[in-house]
C-alpha cells in the first residue's frame, strides 16, 4: 500500500472472538481499512474477470487454486465483516460437492493428496464464515472430515520411514503434501478436539523434522528422491516455507509449546533472506517478463503471505508479529507499484516493474497479500 494510504483509519475488530476447540482466542489486531478496500477491489475483479457462474469454477484455474480463491474470499469477508461474496461458496463447484452427501470424493480428487488438503482448508474457511453469519456450515465441516480421512489413509511408514504420499500413485513424498497434513491435522484438532488429529500432527512433525526436506539454508526443497530418501535438491518454492509455519503455529497452540513457533520462523526467516529481491518475494522462476513461471506457480507468493497470517494468528504474539509486519507491508507496496492495473488485475511479478502475466492465480495471490497485510502489516 502506498505510504499515504497507510495513514488512513483502522477498522477495529478487537471485539471479535474466534474459537478453536472451545477455547476463545482474541483477535486483538485491528484491520487496515485502506488495505482491505484494495483487497476488495482485487476480489471483485477476480470474480468479474475469471469466475464462471455456470461452472462454479475459475476460467484458466485449477481445482487447488480455485480452492485457495474460495478460501481467500471468505478470509476477506471475515476480515472486513462483509457478505459481498456470501453466495459464492454454495454455488461453486467445490461447494456443490460439499453440500451433496453423495459426492464421491475419491473420484473428484483424482488421486491428488495435496489438492485434497487445499480443499479442506477452503471448506473450513467457508464454515467459519457461515458460523460468523449464523448460517449452517455443517456440510462443509463434514466434507472436510471425509477428505481428511482419505489423506490420513495415505500415510506410509514403509518408504522413507513415514510421510503422506503426494498422490495415490505412491511414487513421491514431497514437502507441500506433508506440510499440509501437519496443518490440517493440527488445525483440525484445534477445531474438533479429536485426539487422532493431534496424534497425526505430532507424528507428521516428528517425521518431517527428520526427513531431510529442510536444507542447510532453512528452506524446504520440493521433495525426496524415492529410492534413496534424500533431499532431491529441487526448487525451494516460497509457499513451502509458510505452510509449514502455519502448521507449526497450530501445533504449538495444541501442545502449548512455543518452541514450535521458533521452528516455524526458521523457514520464514530463510524466505526473507534467500527468496526475496530488494525485500520482495521472488520465485526462482520469476523474471521481469513474468513468462517463466507457470500459472500455478503464480499463486505461491500469495500463499506464503496468507500462511504467515495464519501463523501469526496462532502465535498471537506482538513481538513475533512485529518481526514480519514490515515485510508483509513491502509485498503489498510492491504489488501496488509493480503489479496492479487500474482495473485491479494483478500480475505474477511483484519484485520488478512490468507486472508479468495476468491470470486468476496471480490475482488470487494479490488478494492473499493484501488481506495478510491488512491484518499484520503497517497501515
Amino acid at each position: 500500500m502506498f505510504a499515504f494510504a497507510r495513514l488512513l483509519a483502522f477498522v477495529s475488530v478487537a471485539a471479535l472472538l474466534w474459537s478453536e476447540g472451545g477455547v476463545a482466542r482474541p483477535q486483538r489486531r485491528a484491520q487496515c481499512a485502506a488495505t482491505l478496500s484494495t483487497a476488495k477491489d482485487v476480489a471483485n475483479r477476480l470474480q468479474s474477470r475469471y469466475y464462471n457462474t455456470l461452472t462454479g469454477q475459475y476460467n484458466d484455474g485449477e481445482l487447488w487454486t480455485d480452492s485457495n480463491a474460495l478460501e481467500d474470499l471468505h478470509n476477506l469477508m471475515l476480515a472486513d465483516g462483509s457478505d459481498d461474496f456470501g453466495d459464492v461458496a454454495d454455488q461453486s463447484y467445490i461447494g456443490k460437492a460439499a453440500l451433496n452427501s453423495g459426492t464421491n470424493w475419491n473420484d473428484l480428487l483424482n488421486g491428488s493428496n495435496d489438492d485434497a488438503q487445499w480443499i479442506i482448508l477452503a471448506l473450513w474457511k467457508v464454515a467459519d464464515y457461515k458460523a460468523a453469519k449464523g448460517q449452517d456450515g455443517s456440510a462443509y465441516v463434514s466434507s472436510a472430515g471425509t477428505i481428511y480421512d482419505i489423506i490420513a489413509g495415505e500415510w506410509d511408514d514403509g518408504t522413507c520411514g513415514g510421510g503422506v504420499w503426494w498422490s495415490t500413485k505412491h511414487d513421491y513424498k514431497n514437502s507441500i503434501t506433508n506440510e499440509l497434513f501437519l496443518l490440517t491435522s493440527a488445525y483440525g484438532y484445534l477445531r474438533n478436539q479429536n485426539q487422532t488429529y493431534l496424534d497425526n500432527a505430532n507424528k507428521e512433525w516428528n517425521w518431517l523434522s527428520q526427513s531431510g526436506l529442510r536444507n542447510s539454508d532453512g528452506l524446504y526443497n520440493d521433495g525426496l528422491v524415492t529410492n534413496t530418501c534424500q533431499n532431491n535438491g529441487q526448487t525451494t518454492w516460497t509457499y513451502n516455507q509458510a505452510v509449514v509455519a502455519a502448521g507449526l503455529g497450530a501445533l504449538g497452540v495444541a501442545n502449548q509449546d512455543t518452541s514450535l513457533f521458533d521452528e516455524a520462523e526458521v523457514s520464514l526467516d530463510a524466505t526473507v533472506n534467500h527468496l526475496a529481491s530488494g525485500g520482495v518475494l521472488k520465485e526462482s522462476c520469476d523474471d521481469s517478463s513474468g513468462t517463466s513461471c507457470n500459472a500455478d506457480q503464480s499463486i505461491f507468493k500469495g500463499i506464503w503471505t496468507k500462511h504467515v497470517q495464519y501463523y501469526l494468528d496462532q502465535a498471537n504474539d506482538s513481538a513475533r508479529t512485529a518481526k514480519y509486519s514490515a515485510f508483509l507491508g513491502a509485498q503489498a507496496d510492491a504489488i501496488n507499484t509493480n503489479a496492479i492495473t487500474a482495473d485491479k488485475d494483478v500480475g505474477n511479478v511483484w519484485y520488478a516493474s512490468g507486472g508479468g502475466q495476468e491470470n486468476p492465480q496471480a490475482s488470487t495471490a494479490g488478494l492473499e497479500a493484501f488481506v495478510a497485510d491488512a491484518k499484520y502489516g503497517p497501515c
